[in-house]
């Protein structure tokens, strides 16, 4: 069924993140996952390994591509080369849309292999979104924005973030990876009421979920992926689910990462929230 009305985005179900302690597992005894989301930069290679396992999970399952290192929000041009592995990936995958961070990460052809926070102004929606735009007509795929957590703001911000990626998704009529463990992670560490960005984002832009866990320190909390996803990432979620309807949902799980199993069992835990949200959905118990 359709999860949203923006460009035809479908309800996938829950997914987990393709990783290699899971490879064997996968292949060999091919578990009811709903869908793998695959970090794009790990398989823009021309040969070897990692494209010949991920041909095979695609005879069994449906792949989504989510990339880290376009920087749409960088002042640098889009990287052409990247782009053109891109796409080759792309058609390969048969990915239903590629997403990718709303964050900057490179300056002057230099890149920091971070996702860094954006300052908040109108040249940077204007700018980010003319590249989201190029980035679409060049893939000829829909492409979707993710909010990141963060750990600095910029004073020269002249909007909030929910207010930033909103401006951003309507002028380049783009789709929006909902992070919602990113969301909790930035309020706890900015001081402001996640509810609040949560109620705020356009609903019928909404095309997938993230969560994930996150670790707590003296002084900020900081996005791991590496522990199971927390009471309030679930009740933000289950808030998420209430206003978007069924959407695909992604679990992270990208260090310390336990048996396949435990990874799966946890993200079906979305079920509960998916089924609240549509009666008549079939629950998979984990």
């Amino acid at each position: 069924m359709s999860a949203n009305p923006f460009n035809g985005f479908t309800d996938y179900g829950v997914g987990i993140g393709l990783r290699i302690p899971h490879y064997r597992h996968i292949l060999e005894r091919r578990p009811g996952v709903d869908w793998f989301e695959i970090i794009s930069e790990n398989f823009m290679v021309d040969g070897g390994r990692p494209l010949a396992i991920l041909d095979q999970i695609l005879e069994q399952y449906r792949v989504v591509q989510h990339g880290v290192s376009m920087y749409l929000g960088s002042a640098d041009p889009l990287d052409r080369e990247h782009l053109r592995r891109l796409k080759a990936l792309a058609r390969r995958t048969r990915t239903p849309w590629l997403s990718d961070h709303l964050c900057w990460g490179s300056v002057d052809g230099r890149y920091t292999h971070d996702l860094l926070p954006m300052p908040y102004t109108w040249e940077a929606v204007r700018v980010t979104a003319a590249k989201i735009r190029q980035a679409r007509e060049t893939l000829e795929v829909p492409v979707i924005v993710e909010n990141v957590s963060s750990y600095a703001e910029f004073h020269a911000s002249e909007m909030t973030e929910w207010e930033f990626l909103n401006e951003v998704a309507e002028r380049a009529d783009c789709g929006i990876l909902l992070d919602v463990n990113n969301i909790y992670v930035s309020s706890r560490n900015h001081g402001f009421d996640p509810f609040t960005y949560l109620n705020a984002v356009p609903a019928e832009r909404v095309a997938q979920i993230h969560i994930a866990g996150h670790s707590k320190f003296e002084k900020y909390i900081l996005d791991t992926h590496d522990h199971p996803v927390l009471d309030q990432v679930w009740r933000l979620y289950a808030r998420a689910i209430q206003r978007c309807g069924p959407t695909a949902t992604l679990l992270e799980w990208d260090d310390r990462i336990p048996p396949f199993e435990e990874v799966h069992a946890e993200a079906l835990k979305a079920n509960r929230y998916l089924l609240a949200a549509e009666p008549d959905r079939q629950l998979v118990l984990p």
